[in-house]
């Protein structure tokens, strides 16, 4: 797909990979984007890259109403990111269910209600692209982010179901595979991180050469070793306790 005079909306674009994707977005020559998030007066940062080209949007994922409201607002949308993502810490047997709950609301369910509310835009738009922010903790475990794993897992499951159902409508589905990004998310977590620069524009490289997975920065070695011996990843992994 090309980036050039696309209509973009981003989902968690407030800080993080969301803001970074807004602003190569627009490096790339997109007409529009549309920064979304929770609360729109944490937009500023996102808004001030381009007043003119960079459109606040109100939206929880997890609410019907706003996912509505923003599927009829956002009606020249050819290509969503789907990028908002929560994350919770502890291990299988001590986190909470509450924590459960909410990573999957955010992780697995956000995708999919955003996903089915945008498709009718794209489909109308003549087709276009939808982006899966994953990671590979949607197939490698680390223990101590038991409900985060669990969640991405079943949006991976999710992702795969809705290409397929979205193909014969000219909307492809690209899904992302990051390991640990160096935002907010993961600032208390002491291991190496890739810029998430580096990250959007691996992504938003492969949505331009029409691949329908990437493994940006230095996912794309871990990808290769688990293809090698999952099992000596899976246990390397383990020991991230």
């Amino acid at each position: 797909m090309k980036i050039e005079n696309s209509v973009a909306l981003v989902t968690g674009a407030n800080r993080g990979v969301g803001r970074i994707y807004v602003a190569e977005l627009l490096r790339r020559g997109a007409t529009k984007v549309y920064a979304s998030a929770r609360n729109p007066d944490s937009l500023a940062d996102a808004i001030s890259l381009d007043p003119a080209r960079v459109v606040p949007l109100r939206l929880d994922v997890t609410s019907a109403a706003e996912i509505a409201a923003a599927a009829h607002t956002a009606a020249d949308v050819t290509m969503l990111i789907n990028n908002a993502g929560a994350l919770s810490f502890g291990g299988a047997l001590d986190v909470g269910q509450a924590s459960i709950d909410r990573d999957m609301a955010v992780n697995h369910d956000g995708l999919r209600d955003v996903t089915r509310a945008f498709t009718p835009v794209l489909e109308a738009n003549g087709g276009g692209t939808v982006v899966n922010m994953l990671t590979l903790l949607s197939f490698v475990s680390a223990p101590g982010f038991a409900a985060y794993n669990a969640s991405k897992a079943a949006a991976w499951s999710m992702s795969m179901s809705l290409r397929a159902y979205l193909r014969p409508k000219g909307i492809s589905v690209v899904n992302a595979f990051p390991a640990g990004i160096d935002t907010d998310m993961l600032a208390a977590v002491d291991a190496p991180k890739d810029a998430p620069e580096a990250v959007v524009r691996d992504v938003l490289d492969a949505v331009q050469a029409g691949e329908e997975d990437v493994y940006p920065a230095s996912a794309s070695d871990v990808h290769a070793a688990w293809r090698a011996d999952p099992k000596q990843i899976e246990a390397a992994f383990a020991e991230m306790m």
